[in-house]
């Protein structure tokens, strides 16, 4: 990559746009509302189960200016979700507000590894054990989604819950590949502990991006 491209990219005036589509939410709090997804390209936490391995080298995904990024997005819609990858690999302040420029509702998707820049109105902290949260986000975090794909995910659940605000939904999530074994413990967990609710990836059902 060029060096002016990189430097670019650096200081987030440019991101690596693997795709940027218009769906319907399919997850946590505010799944089945319309919204325009950007999905930037770099990801090191490396979830073996990860259902967009093809997101996690950057340098397959082109570095694109922050203002056709917002362009594409204004087109479409008022909400925005910025996901990866792992979108705080980048710095993710310019990006935002140029969308906050334009009125938009700006969500991230986050494993909250890296830490937080840009404005955000909706958090979503999905914490991985390969490489844990950055303390601050715990704080600020909206909504935690826990991604269970064996029994020993409902302790580390438990052990993020802890460290969350009080204010912050707590989400249990079946892993897609497993999730015939994992959805009905995850009910029978979320009936004895109500604390929690379950997130399901109702885009997959529905058979939506």
């Amino acid at each position: 990559m060029q060096k002016e491209i990189q430097d670019l990219v650096n200081a987030g005036e440019m991101l690596p746009l693997m795709e940027e589509f218009y769906t319907i939410q399919g997850e946590g709090f505010h799944k089945g509302t319309a919204a325009y997804f950007i999905r930037i390209g770099g990801c090191d936490v490396g979830c073996h189960w990860c259902d967009v391995k093809e997101s996690w080298n950057a340098d397959l995904h082109p570095p694109t200016k922050k203002d056709a990024i917002v362009a594409n997005a204004s087109a479409y819609s008022k909400t925005v979700v910025i996901t990866g990858g792992e979108p705080l690999t980048w710095d993710m302040g310019p990006l935002t507000s140029a969308l906050k420029e334009k009125g938009m509702q700006i969500h991230i998707e986050t494993s909250g590894a890296y830490a937080l820049t840009g404005t955000w109105d909706w958090i979503c902290l999905s914490p991985k054990k390969i490489k844990l949260p950055q303390p601050e986000i715990y704080e600020v975090a909206h909504e935690l989604k826990v991604i269970i794909f064996n029994k020993d995910d409902f302790r580390f659940a438990e052990e993020q819950a802890a460290k969350v605000n009080d204010n912050c939904i707590l989400y249990l999530q079946p892993e897609w590949s497993n999730r015939d074994k994992m959805s009905p413990l995850i009910v029978d967990y979320v009936m004895q502990n109500p604390k929690w609710k379950v997130s399901l990836q109702t885009h997959k059902y529905l058979n939506i991006p």
